[in-house]
């Protein structure tokens, strides 16, 4: 006899998941009783949020969709961070919540909270499972839809009456046809011929690459075609490893934290290609200036980012991987050499300068020195805060991964992600760098490390502020700091050591070269700390 919650796993062995990372609860019992007859790993986080965060690495190093459970009320409203910070960043994530027996909904029982209620406005879409035979038909219309169009998460409620109930006929459907969503792919040809006119006439055309791009898979199409036209790129956080860090043709991130050189370049552009950028804040906090004096080309799968911050003179609705696969069958005249020499100039005259603090390890210094010292496809998970602005900045992707969360800007994300990394990528380095503050958010995953042997690497940027608004503060409220010190942390070194872990402290740049070598040798998990000066600037 087959119950729901088998009805459950076999449909995630359909789905050919190799992992499931969650936290266990009654209403939620029923599937992980019935995953331990499958061959789907599970993984048991610390605290629900981090399931989410866990699945996310998983999803973006493997091109897959990531998949966590967990059971209902808080352990489904922890979750809801996790959600959020997939959606931002459009990370395809099917997450499975447990949920009191239904006829009992709406009652206020134990551990009943409406959680496809409060995930509404940060999910592609959510389901509330009531008849145990619509199973199949939800799960496959779920990866469906997580992982096609712009990608996000969905979430499935499951009554554990539901999971307990008998399947009259199991059946997994080989398709999906859902009226109301059929997502464009294929750009419109006429778009695209308008596209490569504007770059006939163009002088100084910039493509800034997005997020997007990597979750389209369309990285070697774009390079393909920025190599063959000599047509320089910027991008957004979220399109950091687009092109190598070190490429002629990068110019670097845009934004209030990304390279002057970078912002210049869109502000002198005569013809701006976005793909697979939402124009948000962040990467661009005056989308005037994006439209002014320019032709401006707004590629997304998404159409309703397509002039939701920016009008563009072009909008092109489609994937960003077709989209260049056309673009690149197009007879395209252009030269642009006299754009790039100037662009060159701009990036050796404008080098931000940094002021040193003796006797502290330098930030910049140092996360140039890791990245020099990783594997080239290693995978570099940044946290939020100051930590991020420096990897931003100062990491150099080769042919590797850059991850973190640039949306929704979620502390405590790093560890995690890069234990869902490690465990979807055995083979590949894993480094997460954190500051003081976030790691404190995420340090419980220490266990879930050690539990299932997971040989990440962590680095945390010490400087016993929330650094980030600390510098807020600093320029906003001449120094008049409120609840910022970090006062009372523990020892890391001493965390390390509880849960086995070796730990290199690193008070100053003396040693640093041997100690990142050591450090990245390691072939257990290991920290390092790293003593920054505290009132060291992005």
């Amino acid at each position: 006899m087959m119950i729901g919650a088998d009805a459950m796993v076999k449909c995630l062995e359909e789905e050919h998941v190799s992992m499931v990372f969650g936290y266990p609860g009654v209403a939620i019992c029923p599937f992980y009783n019935s995953i331990l007859e499958s061959d789907i790993r599970t993984i048991l986080v610390r605290t629900e949020q981090n399931a989410a965060h866990a699945a996310s690495g998983v999803a973006r190093t493997t091109g897959g969709v990531g998949v966590c459970a967990v059971t209902s009320g808080p352990g489904a409203t922890n979750l809801i961070t996790g959600i959020a910070t997939a959606f931002a960043d459009s990370i395809p994530l099917v997450c499975i919540t447990g949920q009191v027996n239904s006829e009992l909904l709406g009652s206020d029982v134990f551990q009943e909270a409406d959680i496809t209620g409060a995930v509404e406005s940060f999910v592609k879409y959510s389901y509330l499972v009531r008849d145990v035979n619509d199973i199949p038909r939800i799960f496959k219309e779920a990866f469906h839809i997580a992982s096609t169009g712009r990608k996000g998460p969905v979430l499935i409620d499951v009554p554990i009456n539901v999971q307990n109930a008998r399947i009259d006929k199991w059946s997994y459907p080989e398709s999906v046809s859902l009226r109301t969503y059929k997502p464009t792919v294929k750009g419109n040809m006429v778009q695209i011929k308008k596209v490569v006119r504007e770059l006939a006439k163009a002088k100084r055309p910039l493509i800034c690459a997005g997020g997007g791009v990597h979750l389209s898979e369309a990285q070697e199409s774009l390079r393909s075609f920025v190599e063959t036209y000599r047509i320089p790129v910027v991008s957004t956080m979220m399109g950091i490893g687009v092109m190598p860090t070190e490429h002629p043709l990068y110019y670097g991130m845009v934004g209030n934290n990304g390279k002057p050189f970078a912002n210049r370049a869109i502000n002198e552009s005569d013809l701006l290609i976005m793909v697979g950028a939402r124009v948000a804040d962040r990467a661009v906090n005056q989308p005037d200036l994006i439209t002014k004096d320019k032709i401006l080309v707004h590629i997304d799968v998404d159409p309703a980012e397509i002039g939701k911050n920016a009008g563009p003179t072009i909008p092109l609705v489609g994937d960003a991987k077709h989209i260049f696969e056309d673009l690149s069958a197009q007879d395209i005249t252009g030269e642009y050499g006299e754009w790039l020499k100037l662009l060159e100039s701009y990036r050796e005259r404008m080098q931000p300068r940094r002021e040193e603090y003796a006797g502290h390890v330098d930030p910049a210094c140092f996360i140039r020195l890791l990245s020099e010292e990783m594997e080239e496809d290693a995978v570099y998970v940044a946290d939020v805060g100051q930590n991020q602005i420096w990897s931003c900045a100062y990491h150099i992707v080769k042919k590797g991964q850059f991850l973190t969360s640039g949306g929704m800007g979620t502390m405590g994300y790093s560890i995690p992600a890069a234990v869902g990394a490690k465990l979807a990528n055995p083979h590949r380095q894993v480094v997460a760098v954190c500051g003081d503050g976030s790691f404190q958010m995420s340090m419980m995953e220490l266990a879930t490390m050690r539990q299932h042997d997971v040989a990440a690497k962590i680095i945390v940027l010490k400087n016993n502020y929330l650094g980030m608004v600390r510098q807020y503060q600093h320029f906003t409220y001449d120094d008049r700091y409120s609840v910022v010190d970090l006062s009372g942390s523990p020892d890391i070194a001493k965390i390390a050591a509880a849960y086995d872990m070796d730990c290199i402290v690193l008070q100053n740049m003396e040693h640093a070269k041997d100690a990142i070598r050591t450090f990245l040798n390691a072939k257990e998990p290991i920290l390092m700390v790293c003593e920054i000066h505290p009132m060291d600037l992005v």
